[in-house]
């Protein structure tokens, strides 16, 4: 089973450059076009479901915009 994980954008500090969108393996990132930051741009969002929580995306950002989050799996208890 695949890691689960999921981002989030800092309005504030996404400038729209795409370079996480280029960089993410998984390929569920883009610009959310039917939104603006206060600064103007169109920021980076999830846009479909698959990201991993690799963090590719949030070492990429030359604006640290990006906190990637990472689900925790549950340990599977050994068969008796």
């Amino acid at each position: 089973m695949p890691a689960k994980g999921w981002i989030e954008v800092s309005d504030q500090y996404c400038k729209g450059c795409e370079l996480c969108i280029s960089a993410c393996p998984q390929g569920v990132i883009e610009l959310d076009m039917s939104r603006l930051t206060p600064k103007g741009y169109h920021p980076a969002h999830l846009f479909k479901d698959g990201c991993t929580g690799c963090a590719i995306c949030a070492l990429v950002c030359p604006d640290a915009a990006i906190t990637v989050y990472r689900e925790v799996a549950k340990p599977v208890p050994a068969a008796a």
